[in-house]
């Protein structure tokens, strides 16, 4: 995480908001991974309110990442935008074109190292797939979503993962933008947030299907996945700690 601060430092993005050195050995809030929600105007930002709460306990519990337990909602126009090292898309309907600014900023943050999650929770509109699809043509002129192929390195940062899946199992594959080989964005159709969502009493707030408990286990496994994919920088097949991955196939359900 403080690489990737590091990096956003060093791309001179005005407003950025990084700790100070004398902080750099503490551990407080920045020192913790926030699964950060994207405000926008119009649209619904937040179809599954308690879901980013529940999959940063998982993480904290499951990994060696720290995150906040109260994960933040934050708008691109805002300067502490550069201190996260992911953002969160959701919704589930569509919503008005952003402004120009929030566009160059959101493209800034891409490319100097940020990583965007996007996840549509609707079940038959498509209106927030067009919207989204719209936005990035701005903030990645040029650049278009394409499956992410089963092999790739986001299906084993933690967990080995044959498929994506969500509260729902269609679309059967997760899209992405690359640059420079790392993803930038990963967009999931499959409503992973309502697989997370688990209310203050423990309950869990919508029904997976049609594979039931096992198939929200790997929605977890996933969003896990995600968020040590998005701490990295240049995430390589090949890395070191891959050996261990590989041996803990026999934990899969």
């Amino acid at each position: 995480m403080r690489r990737l601060a590091v990096a956003l430092a060093l791309a001179g993005i005005s407003g950025l908001l990084l700790a100070p050195a004398r902080r750099a050995g503490a551990i407080g809030e920045g020192s913790l991974l926030d699964l950060a929600s994207v405000i926008y105007a119009g649209g619904n930002w937040q179809p599954r309110p308690t879901a980013l709460r529940r999959l940063a306990w998982e993480v904290r519990k499951r990994t060696s990442i720290e995150t906040m337990l109260e994960p933040s909602a934050i708008r691109l126009s805002a300067p502490r935008l550069f201190g996260k090292p992911m953002l969160v898309l959701s919704g589930d309907r569509g919503f008005p074109s952003w402004p120009e600014a929030d566009v160059t900023r959101l493209r800034r943050f891409l490319v100097h190292g940020g990583f965007l999650l996007i996840d549509d929770s609707s079940d038959s509109t498509t209106d927030f797939d067009a919207a989204v699809r719209r936005e990035l043509g701005r903030v990645l002129p040029g650049a278009s979503l394409a499956p992410i192929p089963r092999d790739h390195v986001l299906f084993r940062t933690f967990y080995l993962l044959d498929r994506p899946v969500g509260r729902r199992t269609t679309p059967s594959d997760l899209a992405g933008i690359e640059r420079d080989g790392r993803l930038v964005v990963v967009y999931s159709r499959l409503d992973l947030a309502g697989a997370w969502a688990r209310d203050n009493f423990g309950n869990w707030e919508h029904e997976v299907l049609p594979g039931g408990e096992e198939q929200r286990e790997r929605a977890f496994r996933l969003g896990v996945n995600v968020a040590m994919y998005a701490l990295c920088l240049g995430y390589k097949a090949d890395q070191v700690h891959v050996p261990f991955i590989l041996g803990r196939s026999s934990r899969r359900p």
